[in-house]
């Protein structure tokens, strides 16, 4: 056991740290402090960056994970990690935004282009909040907050689905969601139409969402949703790229965004649908039952 655990210690020693990374800590340790500096624009985003934190958190290698496996109570495999977060503070705002990292798939293509795109999201969260800092006036305050992370929602034998948010407060505000199922004995990434056996299921799911937005209404007074026919901006239903996602009791859950089905204060908003209404519609009940 300690030979596993040295072993391990060595291995997790080793890791590198991402080129851009190392370029980032190094500057702001090679940076001499300054005295008594000026407010102004381009002193502002040099200080902007000058708060940013970068961490790399990235648990374990593919050979650490096989040294673990062996450990009694320690998982095999951690499937979900945090890859990189970076967080600044200036001019009354502030941004933190977590980006996740899958790991341990044998499919590289598909981990790699899941990490990409994660990594390239969070990039442009990270830039249009200091492009919207270095436009402030001096003196003037920017009131923005941003906090971009994930949760994993499921993470049975079967799926793993994780969700990335966006909160973003600016006199309103607002979340924004994406949504990935994986299928880790296949190792394919999960889309609606690959759940049905035609487009049926479109059809079937936006009625019942209208019912449950309905009933829902009916019993709670506080809750809107924009579901009346004589509306412009009613919800007239789901397509092929609706944000989905399928929970930990194996039912298909339909996200929308703030906005998106209902005034603001309703935030983000959820729909379980019921496994009866689609049973006859699913290519099979191997995730959904």
């Amino acid at each position: 056991m300690e030979k596993k655990l040295k072993d391990l210690r060595e291995e997790y020693l080793k890791i590198p740290i991402p080129k851009e990374l190392n370029d980032i800590v190094q500057a702001a340790l090679n940076e001499k402090p300054r005295k008594k500096p000026r407010v102004g624009r381009n002193i502002l985003v040099s200080a902007a960056a000058a708060l940013l934190i970068v961490t790399a958190s990235v648990n374990i290698s593919p050979a650490a994970a096989k040294a673990m496996s062996d450990i009694p109570i320690v998982e095999k495999v951690i499937k979900v990690i945090t890859f990189v977060e970076w967080k600044e503070e200036a001019n009354n705002s502030s941004a933190v935004i977590k980006t996740p990292a899958i790991s341990g798939l044998e499919n590289k293509q598909l981990e790699d282009s899941l990490n990409d795109k994660y990594l390239s999201e969070s990039k442009q969260l990270y830039k249009e909040f200091t492009d919207s800092m270095s436009k402030l006036k001096e003196g003037e305050k920017g009131n923005i907050s941003v906090e971009s992370g994930y949760v994993i929602l499921t993470d049975n034998e079967t799926i793993v689905s994780v969700q990335r948010y966006t909160d973003t407060i600016q006199a309103s505000s607002s979340t924004e969601s994406q949504f990935d199922t994986v299928d880790k004995k296949n190792e394919v990434l999960l889309t609606l139409n690959s759940l049905f056996k035609d487009d049926r299921y479109l059809q079937v799911i936006s009625e019942n969402i209208k019912e449950q937005m309905k009933r829902q209404m009916a019993e709670d007074p506080e809750k809107i949703y924009w579901v009346e026919d004589d509306d412009f901006t009613a919800f007239k239903g789901i397509d092929e790229n609706q944000n989905f996602y399928i929970n930990e009791d194996c039912k298909l859950v339909i996200a929308f965004n703030s906005y998106e089905a209902a005034p603001g204060y309703m935030g983000a908003v959820e729909f379980v649908i019921p496994t009866k209404v689609l049973s006859d519609l699913l290519v099979g009940d191997q995730y959904i039952h």
